[in-house]
Formats: structure tokens, sequence, C-alpha cells
């Protein structure tokens, strides 16, 4: 039997925990419709969730011919190029690929980062209101800040960060073929982009991620061309694109519940455990990659054939009575916190403590320097976008001291002035 439920509706996305716990009582596995990726098993449990994700040999990111699992026929070459990352596949080519990127990825070099992206959040704190109040926060600073560390990171030109904004929007929107078919066209400006941006760091070297793939590539070191690009592509969008959501997401449950405000604004040194509960309850990313059943399996005793595809629900194993008491709940103090937000098995996310300490620089700076910061409207007008996948809020409205009378929006000269002022 399919279940039949929308991913990307309005009630959906306002209150995931209800729609799970409906979504669990038809079993651990379910089969449904998934927009763009159409007949799809979900899982609802941790338990089936963690099965799935550790078992990378039944249940694969490539069908037998190499094909990516979620990849139509239909699809142009140039998405296909970008979708060929480390994220789709399988081993040996994972770990390859994920070699050369992990150093720069690991706790000691992201931890030395901090004071710097602690800088960037507090500068664009500075800066929401520049243009008047109310501000949107999602374009303003939760989007904002993310591409800002990851473009340092990556070595790319400040002066080209209000186009990455301009891509992540593209991506942010993409909710039926219709609008990925508009997405098209951005996809393919994003690769012809990073194409000469690694021609640049071939001929004049340079700074970041991108050089040092480059000398990757001149030492004989196994990437191709191609890679590269889908390599740069997939840090500049998973880099900053999810954990956009997650400081969104994270401050509209702050200024919605006064009460866990006040517990985390007299000790931000409780910050860290607060990131771990927003990282569960918000779960940006709600669903993984589609995965090729390569034979037939059972995941806790729903039977699962050959040739199926299955996609695991990480907001579901979020919201599992089972590992979390009264998991519907945001609690803040919340010990053990046992989120699968970043997966498990070797696809666990590469960026988790880049996107951690994110968020606790931007939540502190946000606060600490707007201690009146309020919604300026109800938040039953705060709505999300219709994205499959990712619960996204579309625009979230604040006032420095609550409710705002002014239109909503930023001149790009404004956006321009905060990327300065992060830099």
């Amino acid at each position: 039997m399919t279940v039949r439920l929308d991913f990307t509706s309005e009630a959906f996305f306002r209150d995931p925990p209800k729609a799970i716990a409906t979504l669990r009582m038809s079993g651990p596995v379910v089969a449904t419709r998934f927009p763009l990726i159409g007949d799809v098993w979900i899982t609802t449990t941790h338990d089936a969730t963690a099965q799935v994700l550790k078992d990378g040999a039944t249940f694969t990111l490539r069908k037998e011919d190499g094909d990516v699992a979620g990849l139509r026929w239909w699809m142009p070459r140039y998405v296909r190029t970008i979708a060929n990352n480390m994220l789709t596949m399988d081993e040996p080519d994972h770990t390859r690929l994920r070699s050369i990127v992990d150093e720069a990825f690991r706790r000691r070099a992201i931890v030395a980062m901090e004071p710097r992206i602690r800088a960037i959040a507090d500068g664009l704190a500075d800066e929401l209101f520049a243009n008047g109040s109310p501000a949107d926060l999602v374009q303003s600073y939760a989007r904002i800040l993310p591409l800002a560390v990851i473009s340092e990171l990556l070595g790319l030109p400040l002066a080209d960060r209000p186009r990455f904004i301009a891509w992540a929007n593209s991506m942010s929107s993409l909710t039926n073929v219709v609008s990925f078919f508009r997405l098209l066209f951005a996809f393919r400006k994003m690769r012809a982009y990073l194409e000469r941006q690694l021609q640049l760091a071939r001929e004049r070297g340079g700074e970041g991620l991108i050089a040092e793939l480059v000398q990757v590539e001149r030492e004989g070191g196994q990437i191709t061309p191609d890679e590269m690009v889908s390599m740069v592509f997939l840090l500049l969008a998973a880099g900053s694109e999810t954990t956009t959501h997650l400081i969104s997401g994270s401050a509209y449950e702050l200024l919605r519940n006064p009460g866990v405000r006040d517990w985390l604004e007299k000790d931000w040194s409780r910050v860290g455990l607060a990131v771990e509960e927003f990282l569960r309850f918000v779960s940006p990313v709600q669903f993984s990659k589609p995965r090729y059943v390569r034979r037939d399996v059972e995941v806790e005793g729903v039977r699962l054939k050959k040739g199926d595809r299955v996609m695991v629900m990480l907001a579901a194993a979020n919201m599992d009575p089972a590992m979390h008491d009264h998991p519907e709940r945001l609690d803040l103090e919340r010990k053990p916190n046992r989120h699968m937000t970043f997966g498990t098995g070797i696809h666990f996310c590469l960026g988790h403590q880049l996107a951690r300490i994110e968020a606790a620089c931007a939540l502190e700076a946000l606060f600490v320097r707007w201690p009146k910061l309020g919604l300026a409207v109800d938040p039953a007008e705060v709505h999300w976008r219709r994205r499959p996948g990712l619960r996204a809020i579309a625009k979230l409205p604040v006032a420095a001291e609550g409710h705002g009378t002014q239109a909503i929006g930023r001149s790009e000269a404004g956006i321009d002035r905060s990327l300065t002022a992060a830099s």
C-alpha cells in the first residue's frame, strides 16, 4: 500500500512531528511517491534509517550500471556532472575523493576558524538593520554567514558572493519539475563559473581549497577535472544551504519561545547543547538521497526487493519516540541527543563541525547584539519554501524591538555592504 503525503505542504513543514507520527503508524518503512523522484520507500524510525545508511553494500547510491539512483534519463549532462560527487558515490570512489578534502574539515582545523566565523557573524549582526526595520533574517543574515565562511574556505572572491546568493535562492526554490527546469540555467552558469575559478587557480595559484585541489591534480592525485568541478559545487552548495536553514529555523524557534530564549540568554556557554537540539528539532535536511536496493532484504520486518529505491527520512529518525522522550518538544537541555541530522556510516556529514560552530556563532552574535529582537509578523505568517526534502523558511521578518512597520527587503547595495563587513 502506497502512503500519500504531501512532503511540500505548509502543514507538513509547520508541524513535522505530527505528520511524521502519522506516517510512522504505517510502519518503519513505507512506500510512497516523492516529488521528482517517483516511487520510493522511506524509513520512519531511527533503527531503519541507521540500517540503510550503514549497509553500503545493500543500499547503494549507484545503480548497477553506475548511474546515480536519483537521476532521471532526461536530465542534461552538466547536471549529471555536478551530481557525480562524493555524496552520490559508493566505495571505493567515495573514500578516494573524501580523503582529498578531509583534512580541511577536521575538528582542529574548523575550531581554528571559530574566531573568524564569530567576527563575520558579529559584522553581519551589526548590519542587520542597515536598510531599516524589519529585515528578512534569512536573506540578510542566515544565508550570508555560511556563504561567506565557505567562500573563504574555498578561496572564492568576495565580489562574487552576491551571485552565490542568487544561485542559492534558486536551489531553495526547487519544488517541482517546472522549477527544476528553471534551475537548469543556474546550474549551467554555476558549472561554467567553477570551471573558470579552477582554471585561474591552475594559472595563478592562490589560497583555499580550490588551490589545494589544483595542487592535488598537479601532483597526479586521483581526481578528474569533472570531479573537481563537482567537488567545489558540493562544498559551496552543501556548505551553505543547509546551515542557512539551520540558523533561520533555530532563530525562529527562539523568537517564538520566550522561555527557551531566556534560558539560553542567561548563559551562552549552553549554546553548543542548544545547537544539538536545534539540529534534531529543526532538521533542515529532511531526507537522504535515494539509494538503490541491490538484493532482496528485510528492514525492520519490511521486505524490500532488488531494484527498489529507498530514502531515509532523517527528520523521522530525529522524532522517533524510541530514541527520544517527547520528541515533539523542543528541549534545549536534552541529554543524550541521538539525532541523525548528519547521517551515519561512510557518508556522515563532512561539514558537521563547521555547521555546529556557524550555528552557535550566528545565534549568539544575533541575540547579544539585538537583545530585544522580535518577530515582525505573527508566527502564523511565517511560511516555508515548498522544496521537498529541505525544511527552509522562505522569509523571517524581524525587528530590533518587536513588530516593525517598514517593508521587508534589502537592496543589492545593502547585501554588498554586509558582505564587505563580513570580510
